[in-house]
């Protein structure tokens, strides 16, 4: 028997007394068990972005290159010759906390999922990943089970791990972010989308059976933890990366004979999701009955089954006629695969069990939940953090140690240890490893390649959430001009904690303003994304987190670069300028352990400017590497360059001339600088692009020996081996 709704079984549904009188209105009845909880799961902040939707109207998603916008599975876009790229990123943030291994591998399955319902064929991703502090007790334990999930799935797939970033806070160390990005290539006429279209089409269910595994899942992800984290293991999902392969296989197969209509994947709130949004899409209804679904738990009720997130499903809509067609392709990939229903012209989702009707209700009343306009306040944190002068700290006698200390710190020494766990040479399209500015892959029967990076910088946003935000999307542009790549759009993940604090809504305002106010200015469009609030336990809020994942296109992929030094005599450039901003720097923070101080300015004009002279010289092939300065400022850059080069290491002798503080010059993480290397004989050229663009250029040194040593107004203030540096780095 089904439990009487109550008001406590409403509040544990995650609904408010005002959402369940809109239902009451909605339905103009009292909503049985079912219904309560498929309402309770689209209406879930992790499926609804009711407490974000208004502040995500401010992003720019517009452009001539986008085929697809925010709404869909995945953006696209277009890259000429008939191809487009589709990509997205997405959380699996308490998934991963509670259950390291099964959390980070469902969060790759289910985003690999999204790019291949699109009609594209995934070959590449990237993960963004956040832990607490290396110190703590939890930390290693999360950390070895999110990378082997990651490893687990993705190498099974086949699908290359190509780079990302992992850092490490205090502020991670009760909920961490497992953010997983993927990209695939298709066809611009051969894409699908997720709608349900044409009354009297049947519905098909294919993949694996339903269990009970991830019930709840997405009303976990939209509230905070608490003591009793550890009882919701029931609530993430389990997945199997074989069985996924095969759903791929099948899915691309299907799609190739033009069988399907529309196709969805039965992800965060599993059937109840697929199903009301497809319909609603398409301003059609759906009935299925769900005593036809393949289940592998004897007992499940209609509740359990409309809301358990199993993983490798697929809800499809397929040409009526085509059934035994779309049957002959699923079951030769050994693959459940069942008519459950059919298209209806009413809006009305029908759920039937065994011909009895056991939910029925408007398909859109369950995607257009209650949107809200939270008050938002600015944190009372802000006056402390912010309150730093540089002459607070004495400034340091030997810098040796000091770039070795930064060199080693959890932040910037190398994941190596990480990426050698993934395979990022699957298919053989990889031209570019982990490890440098951005991950570079070749487009299969043209000359181009796409260029893709993921980056932010939590501690910047803590402090100032609008800069931070703006950083976030300059890095990531720099980082793919670094590589040759011209940016061509954004897909983000916006990390917060819980949106009902005022300060936490002020945050996430501040970063969407930067955010917005970057990519109008160097003209790239957001297409697609997602929103994880709630990240918090026992009111302790995660650093705001806006992870930008972007892509960018080298048109010939023999034109691109990497970081690290290649020729002995080669000249070292900087373009842009640095200024005395050591403001939340990885320097203040690892050798004066303060987060302090306002971060660096940005000023966007000027890094439009430096992105398009790198990105001219690279096309002109004159610049044998280029290297973002980010995170411990110049002389770690400098060092990086020095010790990447797989196959030989060079050393380096730079000049320094600057009033400034020495530590501010070497460790300061000033914005809008990219550091190159180049023939001598093509400096002329070099100075000619800069200075038709307006760029600051400054000579620095040379390529050579086996030392990284740095004068500083005629005195030697760094002198290091490059093996030592290595070691330290590696």
């Amino acid at each position: 028997m089904e439990p009487k709704i109550t008001p406590e079984l409403i509040a544990y549904h995650g609904l408010s007394e005002e959402e369940y009188q809109k239902i009451l209105s909605i339905m103009g009845r009292e909503p049985n068990y079912t219904e309560l909880g498929m309402f309770s799961v689209m209406w879930s902040e992790h499926c609804s972005y009711k407490s974000s939707k208004v502040h995500l109207k401010k992003l720019p998603i517009d452009g001539p290159q986008v085929i697809q916008g925010p709404g869909e599975n995945a953006g696209v876009v277009d890259i000429g010759d008939g191809l487009a790229v589709v990509f997205k990123i997405e959380s699996h943030n308490h998934p991963s906390f509670i259950e390291p291994y099964q959390g980070a591998a469902t969060g790759v399955g289910g985003i690999l999922r999204d790019i291949f319902t699109m009609g594209a064929r995934p070959i590449a991703s990237l993960n963004s990943l956040r832990f607490g502090s290396f110190d703590h007790p939890r930390t290693r334990y999360l950390l070895e089970g999110v990378v082997s999930g990651i490893a687990g799935y993705g190498n099974c797939m086949g699908v290359p791990t190509v780079g990302g970033e992992i850092y490490f806070n205090d502020s991670y160390n009760g909920n961490i972010l497992v953010n997983v990005f993927a990209l695939g290539i298709v066809k611009i006429d051969k894409i699908f989308k997720g709608s349900a279209s044409g009354p009297g089409n049947p519905v098909i269910y294919v993949g694996s059976k339903t269990g009970r595994d991830g019930i709840h899942g997405v009303t976990m992800a939209s509230e905070e933890f608490d003591t009793r984290t550890e009882e919701r293991r029931p609530t993430v999902q389990v997945g199997d990366p074989f069985t996924e392969k095969l759903l791929l296989e099948a899915c691309i197969e299907a799609m190739k004979k033009e069988y399907i209509i529309g196709i969805q994947d039965m992800g965060g709130a599993g059937l109840s999701c697929a199903s009301s949004e497809m319909a609603s899409r398409a301003e059609t209804g759906m009935e299925i009955d769900i005593s036809l679904i393949p289940r592998r738990e004897e007992g499940m009720i209609p509740y359990e089954v409309m809301l358990s997130e199993s993983q490798e499903r697929m809800l499809l809509v397929v040409k009526k006629g085509c059934e035994e067609e779309i049957e002959r392709i699923f079951k030769k990939w050994d693959l459940e695969v069942i008519v459950i229903g059919q298209v209806t012209t009413d809006g009305i989702l029908r759920i039937k069990d065994n011909g009895r009707v056991i939910a029925e209700l408007p398909a859109r009343s369950l995607t257009e939940a209650p949107i809200y306009n939270r008050p938002s306040t600015k944190p009372q944190y802000l006056d402390r953090v912010r309150e730093f002068r540089l002459h607070d700290i004495e400034e340091p006698k030997e810098y040796n140690d000091i770039l070795l200390k930064l060199l080693s710190s959890p932040n910037i020494a190398s994941k190596e240890w990480v990426y050698q766990q993934y395979d990022h040479m699957v298919r053989l399209n990889t031209i570019v490893l982990p490890g440098s500015d951005s991950a570079v892959i070749r487009i299969k029967g043209t000359r181009k390649a796409i260029a893709m990076t993921v980056d932010c910088n939590s501690r910047y946003c803590y402090i100032a959430p609008y800069t931070g935000g703006m950083i976030a999307v300059a890095e990531g542009a720099r980082n793919l001009a670094c590589s040759g790549a011209k940016p061509l759009a954004i897909t983000d993940c916006l990390n917060f904690g819980n949106p009902e604090n005022p300060e936490i809504i002020w945050q996430f305002e501040q970063s969407i303003k930067g955010i917005s106010e970057a990519c109008r200015i160097l003209n790239i469009p957001v297409v697609s994304g997602n929103v994880s609030f709630y990240n918090e336990t026992q009111g302790v809020a995660i650093h705001p987190t806006p992870i930008i994942g972007m892509i960018g296109l080298i048109h010939d992929h023999s034109l691109y670069c990497t970081q690290c030094f290649k020729k002995e005599g080669d000249i070292i450039v900087l373009l842009g300028e640095t200024k005395e901003e050591v403001g939340g720097s990885e320097y203040l923070k690892v050798i004066h352990n303060l987060e302090k101080g306002l971060p660096p300015m940005i000023d966007l004009g000027r890094e439009k400017i430096v992105h398009d002279t790198c990105l001219e010289a690279i096309r002109a092939g004159i610049i044998r590497s280029a290297h973002d300065c980010s995170e411990g400022g110049l002389g770690v850059t400098l060092a990086e360059c020095c010790i990447s080069n797989k196959e030989r290491r060079f050393g380096a002798t730079i000049y320094l001339e600057s009033p400034r503080r020495k530590d501010a010059l070497l460790f300061g993480e000033s914005q809008s600088r990219i550091i190159v290397s180049l023939d001598e004989n093509d400096l002329p050229l070099l100075q000619r692009i800069a200075d038709s663009k307006g760029s600051p250029l400054k000579l620095l040194g040379r390529v050579g020996n086996n030392k990284l040593t740095i004068n500083i107004n005629g005195d030697v203030i760094i002198e290091l081996e490059i093996e030592r540096i290595a070691h330290y780095l590696l």
